[in-house]
């Protein structure tokens, strides 16, 4: 019963994403209708953990990349099997290895799955307190509709906490809410003061709403230490209307989720070679543009450029570099770790970033930030939470 209660949740969390992506109308609300009622038996469940020591720093220094670990549990979206599962554990043997062992990952990424993961190969593979020190774990709050409490914030910290063995070393507001968001950002101060966390951040935010709660955290003497946000060749929105900007401007870390754009910046598809499942609606609409096939033209000449075992997906991760920000693109096998990892052994030059900004300026077919599930506004203070 458990597992058919964890299969319902995850598939409406999904379904209900994918639709809010490719539906012009109603989204938010179908998509919070849906991830409320499938989802709340679950993340709502009563966790205990220990009391841990208040972390000394109020900020965090992060690596240059960083390795997502959505699909690392979740099987609708990417295809999860357990049977995998010594794959992904090698992909961690690998970061750790290579001292570039950041790991992205959220309490809804298979609910709960990929976290338990992390906690798991930690503990199976760190012989030393030095090897536990070397790794950087980013996870997330799920800031569904029925929480609206700071204490519902710890109390899911103190689940994730559980699951991944250990203080959190970054701990992320996964998205915006239609309300209670001030409570959140106290939650996630919370999370800090009682030992939880080493560093907290936000996800999703626009703006305002970084401004807001960058404000907010100093006021209890906290630092803001990241947004995470979508961005990639494919999906300029932050750069464009001045995200990217404000967050220098804070001093807060940009780190950039699907730099990879759900896969279509690899050179890995074609029009007649989707990938299946939701993801293939959008790159219908990719192969309707003909500047997607210029700038996919243009990356592999840049790519060639640099050696002849370059993959253009470093190429759209170095842009992602360029601009300042911290990309984590997804890996599940040891050959999507190295080449994501080997992306800091070679640079692009001013010309090429200025080529690619030209080509990618051109392509339309991706998402819109209309078309993303997150809430715009919140309803009681009227702070705009989401713009791109």
């Amino acid at each position: 019963m458990a597992q058919l209660k964890l299969a319902a949740a995850a598939l409406a969390v999904v379904f209900a994403t994918c639709d809010a992506l490719m539906q012009p109308s109603n989204r938010r609300d179908f998509v919070t209708q849906s991830i409320a009622s499938a989802s709340a038996s679950v993340l709502s469940l009563p966790q205990q953990s220990n009391a841990l020591e208040r972390a000394p720093q109020q900020s965090i220094s992060l690596l240059p990349i960083g390795l997502g670990a959505w699909a690392w549990g979740d099987s609708l979206f990417w295809g999860y099997d357990k049977k995998n599962d010594n794959d992904l554990k090698e992909v961690f043997k690998y970061a750790l290895d290579n001292k570039q062992a950041f790991f992205d990952t959220a309490e809804l990424y298979g609910l709960g799955r990929s976290e338990e993961l992390i906690g798991k190969f930690k503990e199976e593979l760190c012989s030393t307190p030095e090897e536990r020190e070397q790794i950087i774990v980013a996870s997330k709050f799920a800031a569904l509709p029925w929480r609206t409490s700071r204490e519902s914030v710890v109390k899911a910290c103190k689940a994730s906490v559980d699951r991944l063995g250990g203080p959190i070393e970054l701990y992320q507001i996964h998205f915006p809410n239609s309300f209670s968001n001030e409570e959140y950002w106290d939650g996630i101060a919370d999370c800090y003061d009682q030992g939880l966390v080493k560093a907290v951040g936000v996800s999703n935010y626009g703006k305002d709403a970084v401004k807001a709660c960058h404000d907010h955290l100093a006021k209890r003497g906290i630092k803001l230490a990241s947004n995470q946000i979508q961005m990639s060749l494919l999906y300029r929105w932050p750069i464009e209307n001045g995200l990217l900007d404000t967050c220098k401007e804070l001093d807060v870390k940009v780190l950039a989720y699907s730099p990879l754009a759900l896969g279509y910046l690899t050179g890995k598809y074609t029009a007649s070679n989707l990938p299946s499942g939701p993801r293939a609606k959008i790159g219908k609409q990719l192969f309707q543009d003909p500047s997607y096939e210029n700038l996919l033209s243009l990356m592999r000449n840049i790519a060639a450029k640099h050696g002849d075992e370059v993959p253009i997906s470093q190429v759209a991760l170095n842009w992602c570099i360029s601009k300042g920000t911290i990309p984590i693109p997804g890996a599940r096998t040891i050959r999507q770790a190295k080449q994501n990892l080997s992306t800091l052994e070679w640079k692009l030059s001013a010309e090429e970033v200025q080529q690619l900004d030209d080509a990618s300026m051109k392509t339309t077919g991706f998402l819109t930030p209309d078309k993303n599930p997150f809430p715009r506004k919140d309803v009681n203070t009227g702070l705009i939470m989401y713009d791109s």
